[in-house]
């Protein structure tokens, strides 16, 4: 029963010996780099140490590598769990240890020098949090326009008429004087604003409304192209040559939040207040100028009996009316009839200047 028993403690002080030997990681020996032998391995002296994060956790499977101090590497091991750990069996001399983890700085020791038999803790081992390099997408303020523009295009109420100058993004970038030409092109000439003019053709006629034209088809052909005119020069002049020449922006920005009384002076007041391409805001000399411009220019084409003065400030009248009763619409029911809509204006706690 002894014999048994002394057995039984030979295995389990083999099997803690292996254990222990296991626990501690494998110290690599670089090639070309001779182990100390007989009186040197007696003068032998030992580094250990143990890494840690800036909270004081352990570091595990870090990779710490010890230099000379000429700069040739001795030898290379991984931490433990515990982030500890050593290299056994070294010559005497100057040595620094670095110590490379992912997610880390690299940390480089400062030198020391080991003397024969020394077993030396290396001090204060903390790696720092590596730098996270974040990529900024900037893009020039023209090509953010021209996405924003390119949604605007998209918006139709009913799915069909074209709401191309509201805009829901209530910060949105400012047209260059491309973009505002461009913009009055592709509203001015849709297919649908052909539609209104034939409408509005025959309703002058059936009120007999400037009778210099006459009645029937020639008649109706001479009203059409004077509401076609007067529309088209209307639409360049208040929304793309005028805006360009003083810098304003020619659409309308939807606020959506706020007292109804507030959204209704927004929207009435836009006839006569408008951003400029800076953001502030600036009597509408785009669209007042524009307006009796185009009508001015009506003049030229309307029966001698409408001409004058008259017909001047009743079409420039009817053009800021218009404006602002669309306004009103444009603020309280397109956007629920109106596909593709971007954006929700402008965000209740929003300093954006209106």
């Amino acid at each position: 029963m002894a014999h048994m028993d002394i057995v039984y403690s030979v295995v389990l002080l083999s099997l803690s010996m292996a254990t222990a030997a296991s626990a501690q990681p494998p110290i690599r020996q670089l090639p070309g780099v001779p182990s100390p032998t007989g009186s040197q391995a007696a003068e032998a002296a030992n580094v250990s140490g143990t890494v840690v994060d800036v909270s004081g956790g352990a570091v595990s499977s870090a990779e710490v590598t010890l230099t000379e101090s000429g700069g040739s590497e001795r030898r290379s091991t991984v931490t433990g769990a515990d982030g500890t750990f050593a290299f056994t069996e070294l010559p005497a001399g100057p040595y620094a240890i670095t110590i490379n983890a992912p997610g880390f700085q690299l940390y480089t020791s400062a030198a020391f020098i080991l003397t024969p038999q020394q077993t030396f803790q290396v001090p204060g081992i903390v790696l720092s949090i590596a730098a996270i390099n974040t990529a900024v997408d900037v893009r020039p303020r023209e090509v953010i326009a021209a996405q924003q523009v390119r949604a605007e295009e998209q918006q139709r109420v009913f799915g069909a008429i074209p709401d191309f100058y509201t805009s829901y993004v209530w910060n949105a970038a400012p047209l260059d004087t491309r973009q505002k030409f461009s913009l009055a092109v592709r509203k001015t000439f849709d297919p649908v604003a052909f539609i209104g003019i034939s409408l509005g053709a025959g309703i002058e006629q059936a009120r007999n409304m400037y009778p210099g034209y006459g009645q029937g088809v020639e008649g109706y052909g001479k009203r059409w192209g004077a509401l076609f005119a007067t529309g088209r020069t209307s639409d360049f002049l208040t929304r793309a040559v005028f805006p360009s020449l003083f810098h304003q922006d020619p659409r309308y920005f939807y606020q959506g939040s706020g007292s109804t009384w507030s959204r209704v002076g927004h929207a009435v007041g836009d006839a006569f207040v408008a951003r400029s391409d800076s953001g502030h805001l600036m009597p509408n000399y785009s669209y007042l100028l524009g307006n009796i411009s185009s009508s001015a220019l009506s003049n030229l084409y309307y029966p001698a009996s409408s001409r004058g003065a008259g017909l001047i400030l009743t079409n420039a009248a009817i053009g800021m009316a218009g404006r602002a009763g669309q306004n009103l619409m444009r603020e309280f029911v397109f956007k629920r009839l109106t596909k593709h809509v971007p954006d929700h204006g402008k965000p209740a706690t929003s300093t954006e200047n209106p």
